[in-house]
C-alpha cells in the first residue's frame, strides 16, 4: 500500500473543503450550551444565518445531516395521507420521495429524463387539474447534486400562483446554499432545507429549515408524528438563545466564523466565484469532447459538473485512476447514472487557481485512463477563467 503526496484535492459535489478558520473554531474548547456565552453565539447565528436563506423568518438547525431537515420539513407540515407532488430530477429528488412515502405520505412524481430542473409547465397543469385541493405541497430539489441541474424556484412558485393552487412549496437547497443566490421569501418558499456540508464551508452536522409564516400555520394541524424535528419547541427557545436539547456547539462555532467568511467575501463575489467556476468546467468538459449531464443550458449548475462519459468506458474506474495518481476525490453517478457519469464538485472555500488544479488533474486522468478526448481542456478552462475574472485586491 502506497502512501498519497501532496495535498488530498476533495472535490465531490460535498462535503466540500473547510476553510482552517473554521476548522481552528470548532477545534475550540466546548462551550456550556446553557451560559451566556452560548447565548451570545447562538442568537449571532440564529440571526445572521436568516440572510443566507433570504428569509425575515425563523430558520431552525438540527444537530442533522440535511437528511433530517428533509423529515422535519415534511412532519411539521403534513398529515398521514396528504398528496404531495414531486419531481425526478435526479437520485436526491428520488431519496426525498421515498421518504415521503415511508412517512404514510401519498405522493405524485412527475419524471424527468435527469437531465434538466423540475418542470414548472408540468407543475402549474397538474395542480389545475387538482380542483379539490388534494395536493398539500409542492416539493422539488433547487440543485440536483446527481446531474448538475439547477430548477427555477421562482418559476414553480409562478406555477402554484397561475394556479391558484394553495399548496405549500418545499424547497431543498442542500447542495445549492450559500453557492447560488436564492430568496425564500421573495419567492414565496414555504420549508427552505438545508445542511452545513455544502457551500456553507462546515463538515456535515447541521441541518436547516427556513419557515414561513403559512407553514407554521398548517404546522398547527399537521398529523404525522413529530418530537425532535418539532419547529415551535426550537423557534420558542430558540428566541432566547437556546436549544430544547443539546445542539452541536462546535459546529455552531464554526458556523460563526464561516458566517463571517462569506459576509466578508460580499455574498455578490461569492455567487459570482461559483459562476465563474461552473463555466470554466464546462469549458473544459466540452472541449474535451464530452457531454456535462445537465442538457438545459439555463439550468446548468455554478455548484458541481456531472460529465457523462463515452459508451464503453467506467466512469468509476476513471475516479480510480485519478484519485491513485493524482490524490483527488471525485464525486460518482448515483442510481441510473451509476458508474456512466463521473462529478466535478466546485462549490465552497477554493479559488480559480484551485479550480484550474482540479481540470489539470482530470484531463491527466483521462490521458493516464486512455479515455478518448481531444486535449487542451485546460486551456479553453483558463481561458474562461481570465475572461471572467473576479475583483482584484488594490
Amino acid at each position: 500500500m502506497s502512501t498519497a503526496t501532496g495535498r488530498h484535492f476533495l472535490q465531490i459535489p460535498g462535503p466540500s473543503n473547510t476553510p482552517l478558520p473554521v476548522l481552528a473554531a470548532i477545534a475550540k474548547p466546548t462551550i456550556d450550551h446553557r451560559g451566556p456565552e452560548f447565548r451570545d453565539l447562538a442568537l449571532d447565528v440564529l440571526t445572521r444565518v436568516r440572510t443566507v436563506f433570504g428569509s425575515a423568518e425563523p430558520v431552525v438547525i438540527y444537530p442533522a445531516s440535511g437528511t433530517g431537515a428533509w423529515e422535519a420539513a415534511l412532519v411539521n407540515t403534513l398529515s398521514p395521507g396528504d398528496l404531495v407532488l414531486m419531481a425526478e430530477t435526479g437520485w436526491f429528488a428520488t431519496l426525498w420521495q421515498r421518504m415521503a412515502t415511508k412517512l404514510g405520505l401519498e405522493t405524485e412524481f412527475l419524471a424527468t429524463d435527469w437531465r434538466r430542473g423540475a418542470p414548472a409547465d408540468a407543475i402549474e397543469a397538474r395542480l389545475r387539474e387538482d380542483k379539490g385541493h388534494r395536493i398539500k405541497a409542492v416539493a422539488v430539489v433547487h440543485n440536483e447534486t446527481s446531474t448538475g441541474c439547477v430548477t427555477d424556484i421562482a418559476a414553480v412558485r409562478r406555477a402554484l400562483d397561475r394556479a391558484s393552487h394553495p399548496a405549500l412549496l418545499l424547497v431543498d437547497t442542500i447542495s445549492s446554499l450559500a453557492s447560488i443566490e436564492y430568496r425564500h421569501d421573495e419567492w414565496g418558499v414555504d420549508v427552505t432545507v438545508a445542511g452545513s456540508q455544502k457551500g456553507l464551508m462546515l463538515p456535515p452536522g447541521l441541518s436547516f429549515n427556513a419557515v414561513s409564516q403559512k407553514a407554521r400555520k398548517a404546522a398547527e394541524t399537521a398529523r404525522l408524528p413529530r418530537s425532535f424535528w418539532d419547529w415551535e419547541d426550537m423557534i420558542a427557545i430558540n428566541a432566547k438563545g437556546f436549544f430544547p436539547y443539546t445542539p452541536s456547539t462546535n459546529l455552531l462555532q464554526g458556523l460563526k466564523v464561516a458566517l463571517d467568511l462569506l459576509e466578508g467575501e460580499g455574498w455578490p463575489a461569492v455567487f459570482a466565484r461559483h459562476q465563474r467556476a461552473g463555466e470554466a468546467t464546462r469549458r473544459a468538459v466540452r472541449h474535451w469532447g464530452f457531454e456535462v449531464q445537465c442538457a438545459d443550458p439555463t439550468a446548468e449548475s455554478p455548484v458541481l459538473t456531472a460529465v457523462r462519459l463515452p459508451e464503453g468506458h467506467s466512469a468509476d474506474r476513471f475516479r480510480q485512476i485519478v484519485l491513485e495518481r493524482s490524490n483527488m476525490s471525485l464525486g460518482n453517478g448515483l442510481g441510473p447514472l451509476a458508474d456512466r457519469v463521473f462529478r466535478i464538485g466546485h462549490l465552497g472555500d477554493f479559488h480559480d487557481g484551485l479550480v484550474a488544479g482540479v481540470i489539470a488533474a482530470v484531463e491527466l486522468g483521462l490521458t493516464q485512463a486512455g479515455i478518448p478526448h481531444q486535449s487542451g481542456g485546460i486551456q479553453a478552462a483558463l481561458a474562461s477563467l481570465a475572461g471572467n475574472a473576479g475583483p482584484v485586491a488594490s
